[in-house]
Parts: C-alpha cells; structure tokens; sequence
C-alpha cells in the first residue's frame, strides 16, 4: 500500500512539473491568445456544434449497431442519451470515472432489454475498433506530414491496446479455453465466499453461460467494416470540431499537421492524468499545431474554443442526462452491476 502511494505522488509530482514548465514556456503567447479569445469569429460555432454532434451520433450508431448484432434493438435516441450520459461520467470523475461510466452505460442498456453478453461483446468490440480506427487515422495524419516513425509508433500504440482485446474476442470461441476461464472465475467465485459470504446463488454457471453467450456471438465482414466507419466518423467529425475552432481563431488551417496534431492531443488526453484530459490536451494539441505552422496567438484560442464544445458541451449535455436518468431509474435497477467482460471506457473517444 505504501509503494503504491508513493508511486501515485511521484506520477502526481511529476505531472505537476510537467504542467508547470508548459506554463512558464506558454504564458506570453497564452496572453496574446486570450485577447484574441475575444475576437473570433462567431459564425463558425454553429458549425463546430454541428461537427461534435456528428462525432457523438456516430459513436451512439455504432453501439446500437454492435448491440444489434447481438439481437438488442434500442432505439437510436436512447442509445444517444446513454452515449452522451456515459462519456459525462467518464471523463469528468477522476481516478473513477471510465469504472462509473461503464456501469451506468451497462445498467442503461439492460434497463432498454440488451442481455450481459450482447452489452459486454458490443462494448469491447467497439473499443478494438475505436483503436484501429484512430490507428489508421494517425496514420493517415503521420503519412501527410512526413513523419513515417510517428505513423509507425501511432501504430503499434493503438495495436497493443486492441490486440489483447482480440485475443480474449478469439479464445472465448474455443471450448478449452472457456472452460481454463471458468475455473478460474469459479475458484474466485468460492474464495470471495469464504471472505465476504458473497456472492451467492450459482454464480458460477452463470459465468460459465456468459461465456458461452459471447463466444457464440459472431458479426459478418460487412458488419464489422459498418462499425469500423460509424467508429472512424466519429473521430473524423471531432477533428472537424477542431477545424471550425481553428478557422474561428482566423488562422490558417495546418492542413498537412492537422490529423497528427489532433490525433497527438487525443494521446495525450487518454493518459488519465488529470479529468477528461484538462491541461493536458490542450498543452499538447496548441503546441502540436504550432509546430504545425499555426501561429500560437492562433493555436491557442482555437483548443480552447474546441475543447469548450468537445469536453464541456458534451459534460454539460451529458451529465444533465445522467442526473435525469438517476432520478427515474428505479431502485433495484441501480443495484446491478456489469459482467467481468465489460471492461471498455464508454467514451466516444476510447
């Protein structure tokens, strides 16, 4: 317990120097960009609201499209509500957050009738492919500004977090392997018995059935390509998010770093080092895209206009869902608890 409180100070400490030496470096241009703040061009927000509405719909249509596969049919206005309320929760608790999100995401998806293995395969599939996705579209950005090893790096980045999910996706098909899973879970099952007398019932075969459940379930080449855009969308649209801020900046849109830069920022957000990535991304993404060639009077209004609407706005809509949804959900429906297999950040950017 001591090693593990000394190793949180250290990240802690570290972070802090980190934010502090960004500060020191940016408080110059971050005056020039604040007196600029107050001059963008307006006109361009309707369009930056659109574009982060777009992002969020795709990533709903593909949870809905994944949970179909596995036969839940929820209508498409539910499963925006609990993609908004769910990316709220995650990314605006720290420490907890991606763990409440997930449950709440899971517990609103059994209350609209999708079984635990449907929710479970829906929201790790959907997490490999986000992964892939924003691999290629890191890619694509590294390729469009020279830079083989950061498209490489982004790569295999993306691939070591989708690749464990494959492989779990993939043993759960074979019988021997289902049945090592469910010793094991058996074996914790009896031991969390004898210390806290729970759980109880026959926890066991249920295990063993959800795992029958998601291994049986299966998706068609078109199926998986569907998710894989409604997943590249989702990024696509956000990063058009980006654009109109920059373009309301009145700076000239770094075309050939714009992906890299973007995709740079969503990196360094996904750290977990502070709530939603606050400080970090923008630290990040305004000296990615000065690096770019946006002058930093630029850069630096434009994250901050873009993470107002993609962090913000979308917390803002999200938790005002969650708190509703909390009110009207009923009591034994809060107590529910998502399987062992979901294990994915319901986040629209995963």
């Amino acid at each position: 317990m001591a090693g593990k409180r000394r190793a949180v100070i250290a990240v802690v400490a570290v972070a802090a120097a980190v934010l502090v030496v960004v500060l020191c470096v940016t408080v110059p241009a971050l005056r020039r960009s604040l007196a600029t703040f107050g001059h963008l061009n307006w006109a361009w927000l309707p369009l930056a609201l659109l574009a982060e509405s777009g992002s969020m719909a795709a990533f709903a249509r593909n949870q809905r499209h994944l949970l179909k596969i596995g036969g839940a049919s929820l209508a498409l206005r539910d499963t925006v509500a609990i993609a908004y309320a769910g990316n709220a929760l995650s990314v605006s608790l720290p420490l907890v957050g991606t763990g409440v999100g997930t449950a709440f995401t899971y517990r609103q998806f059994r209350r609209k009738g999708a079984d635990t293995a449907s929710i479970s395969w829906a929201l790790t599939v959907g997490g490999v492919v986000s992964s892939l996705s924003f691999a290629a579209l890191m890619t694509i950005g590294a390729l469009l500004s020279d830079s083989q090893g950061a498209a490489a790096l982004g790569f295999l980045a993306a691939a070591a977090n989708a690749l464990p999910m494959l492989a779990i996706l993939a043993a759960l098909r074979f019988t021997p392997v289902r049945r090592a899973l469910n010793r094991l879970a058996s074996a914790l099952v009896r031991l969390s018995r004898r210390l806290f007398q729970r759980p109880r019932g026959e926890a066991e075969h249920a295990f063993e059935d959800l795992l029958t459940r998601i291994g049986g379930l299966k998706a068609t080449p078109r199926q998986y390509g569907l998710a894989f855009l409604h997943a590249m969308r989702n990024w696509a649209a956000d990063c058009m998010c980006l654009v109109c801020a920059i373009a309301a900046s009145g700076g000239p849109v770094p075309w050939h770093g714009l992906l890299l830069a973007y995709c740079l920022g969503v990196t360094a957000g996904s750290a977990g080092l502070t709530p939603g990535g606050v400080g970090v991304v923008e630290a990040t993404l305004a000296a990615a895209l000065v690096a770019a060639g946006l002058p930093a009077d630029r850069a630096v209004p434009a994250v901050l206009l873009y993470r107002l609407i993609s962090l913000w706005f979308v917390i803002a809509i999200g938790g005002t869902i969650a708190a509703t949804t909390r009110r009207r959900t009923p009591p034994q429906t809060r107590d529910a608890q998502p399987a062992h297999g979901t294990a994915q950040n319901p986040t629209k950017q995963g």
